[in-house]
């Protein structure tokens, strides 16, 4: 989800960091031999008893991992970084369970709705991840390996030892090779050499990197950036915001009656408004209803208008959609050519809470 990393004195508070989002730099692999990576011991895996929870598995061990190849990788489930990573595990997971390759999904929170199980488990599902996954909703295991990134993946020889780590997006050819030749050193047969052929569609799909000019900005008072509206933030109280005639991009502001909270803002009555003047091919949003099992009705447009064949898979072609979970929404998927938009969200119902822009 990440464009920027906190100070390693918030894991205490369990928000955790952030991910320095990086484009993935592809060679065809076709027309080069693949040579070794050169890996250097990193440690040894550290202790996973402080998963509070695990789905798709018993509860799993570092003694009982000897002899496996083991990918760990830390995951918050509305992480968009960690979303567009999500179709090369899962791929990796399939294609070399039967040599041996045990991946294992650690499940790190960093929003407070993150920490439900029940919203994990469904992200499992619909996600289709079938390999272990570690609740850890303390964020011991995170601290155990002193990890300080979503998406955070973590090498495991057959011997127990960390022997490479890759954070944020990107290198997928090389994280493939690593795997490989893990493998091959744990005595598995059958590795072929060729990378795994993986084109992520949705919310899952690679960034639009030469056209993404907009960062993750939060909307929470505690990490937000270049709030406008009229009157400044108010915090933790109710109050009515007004969106100034004219927002520069990357700013955003409030229409309506809002509770602008250390992580979420919450709507109080209907027909609430966030604008946001953003450049990037896609836009999202993560947000919920703040009564679970409620629905908020909302509508999108793009410089006034409705978005038409700008939307993005949570929306229509005239803007309508409704919120019924706490999970990331794509709003906007553009065509060229990409050039500074106004997105507008109107809420036609009260209770939502929003929380994060991501772009891609």
């Amino acid at each position: 989800m990440k464009a920027k990393m906190l100070l390693a004195a918030l894991l205490a508070t369990g928000i955790g960091s952030q991910i320095v989002a990086s484009t993935e730099q592809r060679t065809d692999a076709r027309q080069i031999t693949p040579k070794a990576v050169q890996l250097r011991m990193e440690g040894e895996l550290p202790s996973l008893e402080g998963a509070t929870q695990w789905l798709n598995s018993p509860p799993l061990t570092a003694a009982g991992l000897r002899g496996k190849v083991v990918l760990v990788e830390f995951w918050t489930y509305t992480c968009i970084n960690w979303l567009r990573t999500l179709p090369y595990v899962r791929a990796w997971a399939e294609k070399y369970k039967s040599q041996g390759l045990v991946v294992i999904g650690v499940h790190s929170p960093e929003f407070e709705f993150e920490k439900n199980v029940d919203n994990v488990r469904q992200a499992v599902k619909v996600m289709s991840i079938d390999y272990p996954v570690a609740i850890d909703s303390d964020h011991a295991v995170w601290q155990a390996f002193r990890n300080i990134y979503w998406p955070a993946l973590y090498f495991i020889d057959a011997q127990g030892h960390i022997r490479h780590h890759q954070f944020g997006e990107g290198d997928y050819e090389q994280s493939e090779r690593i795997i490989q030749q893990l493998l091959k050193a744990a005595g598995a047969g059958g590795i072929g050499g060729d990378p795994i052929a993986v084109n992520g569609s949705g919310v899952e799909a690679a960034a639009d990197i030469g056209s993404l000019k907009s960062p993750e900005n939060y909307l929470g008072y505690e990490r937000t950036e270049n709030f406008v509206s009229r009157d400044g933030t108010i915090y933790d109280k109710p109050h009515v915001y007004v969106t100034p005639r004219r927002l520069w991009l990357n700013h955003w502001a409030l229409t309506g009656d809002w509770t602008v909270g250390k992580q979420p803002i919450s709507l109080n009555k209907p027909a609430g408004r966030i604008a946001y003047r953003f450049h990037a091919r896609d836009l999202h949003l993560i947000m919920g209803p703040a009564v679970r099992g409620a629905s908020v009705r909302f509508r999108v447009s793009i410089d006034g208008r409705p978005p038409g064949a700008a939307h993005g898979i949570d929306v229509d072609d005239l803007g309508n959609g409704t919120v019924t979970e706490q999970r990331l929404y794509q709003m906007i998927r553009q065509t060229e050519p990409i050039a500074d938009r106004l997105f507008e969200i109107e809420f036609l119902d009260s209770g939502v809470q929003a929380f994060s822009f991501t772009f891609g």
